[in-house]
């Protein structure tokens, strides 16, 4: 659905984007991760055809982003949250996405349905009739929410949709968005709520200027921490270290009475763990794997290519 090779963008003597690859399937949900000035919006404008790159092709639903003609196409079957909303304060919020949608060439019945749709689910059908200049910067975001999803478009790109969102409403549009993914709506998402991406994304990518990491959680975590097993013990004794130590696992560390290993096959290898504790008389409370949080992740692997 996204097809990207060496894309490029510089602004004069600053390379803002640089020599980027990866593709976004149909139906993923795709979060763009990195710190402040990493290059996120403005690979996203790229790709929305809102500014031209500097060198290298990407395409969007098969329309290439350099070709002029294929950008009107591409503008009309996406649906984009920019990081400045750009709502017409002087219109209510029905107004404009009526607007709206009347650009997309819609009828007046989708129009009309499609705007209360979205706003209700949004929670802001009660404010339909106030001038947007009058609403709070959360409830600018949702509107924008709602004009970006007014045509049915067959790509979302959202460059931090939740920004000054309250932690409910917050939940809302995490929510929609959920309700999104459900309908394989193909989901381009720029972030940096960890815990969003961590929740919403099937794969990542990790960008400052170069991309430096495209993959699942799974594999991301697994390749910053590899898989690991932790034991909780009522008490950990001599005993049970000597049996444990037989058994030449890398990395075992003791803290307190918990114990973690590194392995390889934990569906095979934690059965050897607990015969080799319970041999040795230990009481074991707990087994599990070790799952770190997405954004411990994402810092760490930051933390490793800065150091490297």
């Amino acid at each position: 659905m996204i097809e990207v090779e060496n894309l490029t963008k510089q602004f004069d003597d600053l390379t803002a984007v640089d020599d980027i690859s990866f593709n976004v399937k149909e139906g993923e949900v795709f979060g763009f991760v990195g710190p402040n000035g990493a290059g996120k919006t403005t690979t996203m404008r790229m790709l929305s055809c809102l500014i031209s790159s500097t060198s290298g092709t990407a395409k969007v639903a098969g329309y290439d982003i350099n070709d002029k003609s294929d950008a009107l196409k591409i503008r009309k079957i996406i649906g984009l949250i920019p990081d400045n909303v750009g709502l017409y304060n002087e219109l209510s919020a029905y107004k404009n996405l009526d607007f709206y949608g009347k650009l997309y060439g819609m009828t007046n019945t989708k129009r009309e349905e499609n705007i209360k749709y979205f706003l209700k689910m949004l929670g802001i059908w009660d404010k339909k009739d106030v001038l947007v200049g009058k609403f709070s910067k959360g409830m600018k975001q949702k509107l924008a929410i709602s004009r970006a999803l007014i045509h049915d478009p067959e790509i979302l790109f959202l460059d931090e949709p939740t920004a000054n969102l309250d932690p409910s409403s917050s939940k809302t549009v995490r929510d929609f968005l959920m309700e999104l993914k459900k309908e394989d709506k193909t989901i381009f998402l720029n972030t940096h709520n960890l815990e969003e991406v961590e929740h919403i994304c099937d794969k990542i990518g990790i960008m400052n200027t170069k991309l430096l990491k495209v993959s699942t959680q799974k594999e991301l975590k697994e390749s910053v921490w590899g898989r690991k097993t932790v034991i909780q013990l009522e008490k950990v004794t001599d005993d049970i270290l000597s049996n444990l130590n037989q058994l030449q696992f890398e990395n075992m560390l003791v803290s307190d009475d918990k114990l973690s290993f590194d392995v390889t096959n934990p569906e095979k290898e934690n059965s050897y763990l607990v015969e080799a504790i319970v041999n040795a008389g230990g009481r074991i409370q707990y087994v599990e794997k070790l799952d770190p949080s997405l954004e411990d992740t994402y810092l760490e692997f930051l933390r490793e290519k800065t150091e490297h």
